[in-house]
C-alpha cells in the first residue's frame, strides 16, 4: 500500500510517460475525427439505431485511465487528465486559429476546412466540460472501489468505474453540444447519449481481458501495487498522494 512516509523518494515508472502518451493521443483523435458525426446501425426488432461515430475509439482513453489509476494511483492519473485537458484546449484554439486564417487564393478546401475543424464554442465547451467530469469521476470510482475490494474483482472497478465517468461524459457533452440544433431534435440527442453510454460499457466489458493483461504487465514490469488510502482525491491538489 501507499503509506510510505512522505520523505521517501518517489519511485521512478519506466512506462508511464508511455501510458499517458498513449492516452492523450487517443483522446485527441476521437475527439478530433469521431465526435459530431451521428452514424447508425440496424437493430433487430428496434431498427436504426443511431450512435455518434467517436464511440468506436474514445473508450479506449478510458480503458487506459482505468490503468493509470489501478497501476499508479489516482494522483498521477490526475495528472494525465490535466494534460489530455490542457491537450484538448490547446488543440481547440489551434484548429480555430488555422480556421480564421484567410486561405490562399484558389485554394479549394477552406469550406471543407471549415466543416471539419470549425466547431462552434459549444462544441468545444461540451467536449472540456464532459471530458473533464467523467474522467475525473471515473479515476475516482475506480480508486476508491479498490481499497474496499482491497485490490480484488478488477473487472467490477473498471465497469463499474466506466457505468458512472461514461455516463457523466455522455450526459454532458451531447445535450451541452447540440440541444435545439437542426438536425438534432431531442429524440436522436437522447438516443444518441443512451447508445454511447451502453456502447462505451459494454466495449469496456468485451476488453476485460485486454485490460487484466495490460494492467498485470505493468504491475509486475514497475514492481508495484499501489492502494488510495491516504490519497487527497481533489481535481485540483497538487500532490502526488
Amino acid at each position: 500500500m501507499e503509506n510510505a512516509p512522505t520523505n521517501t523518494p518517489a519511485p521512478h515508472f519506466r512506462y508511464y510517460d508511455l501510458v499517458m502518451a498513449a492516452f492523450v493521443t487517443i483522446l485527441l483523435l476521437s475527439n478530433l475525427i469521431g465526435a459530431s458525426k451521428p452514424s447508425y446501425v440496424i437493430l433487430p426488432v428496434i431498427g436504426e439505431w443511431s450512435f455518434g461515430a467517436g464511440v468506436l475509439f474514445f473508450p479506449v482513453s478510458y480503458i487506459i485511465g482505468d490503468i493509470l489509476t489501478e497501476v499508479y494511483g489516482y494522483a498521477r492519473a490526475r495528472r494525465v487528465i490535466w494534460t489530455g485537458f490542457a491537450a484538448l484546449l490547446f488543440m481547440a484554439f489551434m484548429a480555430w486559429v488555422v480556421v480564421q486564417l484567410p486561405p490562399a487564393e484558389g485554394w479549394p478546401g477552406q469550406e471543407a476546412y471549415e466543416f471539419v475543424f470549425g466547431n462552434s464554442w459549444r462544441i468545444v465547451l461540451a467536449s472540456m466540460v464532459a471530458f473533464w467530469a467523467g474522467e475525473f469521476a471515473n479515476s475516482y470510482v475506480l480508486a476508491k472501489m479498490k481499497v474496499w475490494t482491497q485490490g480484488r474483482h478488477l473487472w467490477m472497478r473498471t465497469i463499474g468505474s466506466t457505468v458512472i465517468g461514461q455516463g457523466l461524459d455522455s450526459l454532458i457533452f451531447y445535450p451541452l453540444a447540440f440541444w435545439g440544433l437542426a438536425g438534432w431534435p431531442v429524440e436522436l440527442l437522447w438516443q444518441v447519449v443512451l447508445s454511447q453510454w451502453a456502447i462505451k460499457t459494454l466495449w469496456e466489458a468485451l476488453l476485460t481481458p485486454v485490460t487484466y493483461a495490460a494492467v498485470g504487465a505493468l504491475k509486475r514490469a514497475e514492481g508495484v501495487e499501489l492502494f488510495d488510502t491516504d490519497t487527497d482525491f481533489s481535481p485540483f491538489a497538487s500532490s502526488k498522494r
